[in-house]
């Protein structure tokens, strides 16, 4: 069995809409069956949905954003690490 896309159409002269599973090549319909009148392709949404991350823009930082943001890390980690040094005492032996 071909798989082939399914299209909807409406009448500009009767307003009736339908759906056609044509190929890809075939002619766009043009007459309405019931009325004869003009008939224009219409654009639906589909049902498909893309669930989860990745699938947007904001999903993933840009380079120069990862960048800022190492850099941001390893400045933070260096005045934490100054900021905690803990205090060396010398050994004494007895």
């Amino acid at each position: 069995m071909e798989k082939v896309p399914i299209y909807e159409y409406e009448c500009n002269k009767c307003g009736d809409d339908f759906e056609i599973t044509q190929k890809i090549t075939d002619s766009p319909l043009e007459r309405c069956e019931k009325c004869g009148g003009n008939l224009q392709k219409v654009i639906s949404n589909t049902s498909f949905i893309l669930k989860g991350t990745g699938w947007y823009k904001t999903d993933y930082p840009s380079k120069s954003a990862e960048g800022g943001k190492k850099r941001e890390k390893s400045s933070d980690n260096q005045e934490k690490s100054k900021e905690k040094a803990p205090e060396v005492k010398p050994v004494t032996q007895s």
